[in-house]
């Protein structure tokens, strides 16, 4: 261990660097910082110079991590949560926090869940700052660089990333799939589907990057059945859009066929095939929980969630 090496990081280094990885930004890393954009980079030259390396190069008009940047992240996250815990005061008081969360859910999620999460936490939290993005536009990665405190979405239950082993995935609520298609569709005067139905017509699907295939599409796979997928978007709202408009059939979750205004008017039918389980989970970072209000946050989304779902029941 070299002491005297170590010596010449401080915390305000290794914030500045987390929140470099974040943001990828001097000017926005000065902003969140509150600190003039030249002390950024004073912070970062000297910790360059400690470690030996560029941490960022310019490439075009942005700044890249170096892969010794990439790689420092996860336990630069885990000094700096780490040393929070020790500031922190050991009873959480919602009325007096101040500080902020950070939440990814797709934004057909958001439809269904946000508005009441949104009006019960700063009830409680009046001066609490949340921010709420697609999940589209930051994904698991960012819970582990600590980005991101929470991802809530729909999912196949055999789909959780599996290279992320820092991930904690918790079933907030199970779900079933169901097939959706317009009021004028040749399959909708049928009371069943079939699994020829099923297949004798294009369907929407859902693209994920961070997720593995589903278990259906594997499944369908393996009997050696295939879907034809000519059209894949982010978002269950936008695949309810081209059903309003077209034959294309699209597979998505039950209660949010059953609640979303976007998916008002569409036929849902049972599918004609196992589709595995399915659910609504929410994810996080398994250090996260160690902090009070983190702790309370989560619990705030397990209540909301728990409250939508047994007014709507599947």
């Amino acid at each position: 261990m070299d002491i005297a090496k170590l010596s010449r990081i401080s915390m305000k280094h290794l914030i500045t660097l987390h929140v470099m990885l974040d943001t990828q930004s001097v000017t926005a890393s000065a902003k969140r910082l509150c600190l003039s954009p030249s002390s950024v980079s004073k912070t970062l030259s000297q910790l360059r110079q400690s470690l030996d390396d560029e941490l960022f190069y310019r490439h075009g008009n942005k700044l890249v991590a170096t892969p010794l940047a990439r790689r420092l992240g996860p336990n630069v996250h885990q000094i700096i949560h780490d040393m929070n815990l020790l500031i922190t005061q050991e009873e959480f008081s919602p009325a007096d926090y101040e500080g902020s969360f950070s939440l990814a859910m797709r934004e057909s999620t958001f439809e269904l869940i946000a508005a009441k999460l949104v009006a019960d936490v700063l009830q409680q939290a009046p001066h609490i700052k949340l921010d709420i993005h697609a999940k589209d536009s930051i994904g698991f990665e960012g819970v582990v660089k600590g980005s991101l405190d929470f991802i809530l979405l729909p999912h196949d239950r055999s789909q959780p990333p599996i290279a992320q082993q820092d991930l904690v995935w918790e079933t907030l609520i199970n779900d079933e799939m169901v097939c959706l298609m317009n009021a004028a569709h040749p399959l909708a005067d049928k009371s069943t589907i079939s699994i020829d139905d099923y297949l004798d017509y294009s369907h929407i699907g859902i693209s994920d990057v961070d997720l593995n295939r589903p278990f259906f599409e594997l499944k369908l796979e393996q009997l050696a059945l295939n879907r034809a997928t000519p059209l894949s978007v982010a978002d269950f709202g936008s695949a309810a859009l081209m059903c309003h408009n077209s034959e294309l059939l699209f597979t998505c979750s039950r209660y949010w066929a059953d609640n979303a205004l976007q998916a008002k008017g569409l036929i849902t039918k049972r599918l004609p095939f196992d589709y595995g389980e399915v659910a609504y989970s929410l994810v996080w970072h398994k250090q996260s929980m160690n902090d009070p209000a983190h702790r309370w946050f989560y619990e705030q989304l397990k209540k909301v969630t728990a409250e939508l779902f047994n007014d709507k029941a599947l």
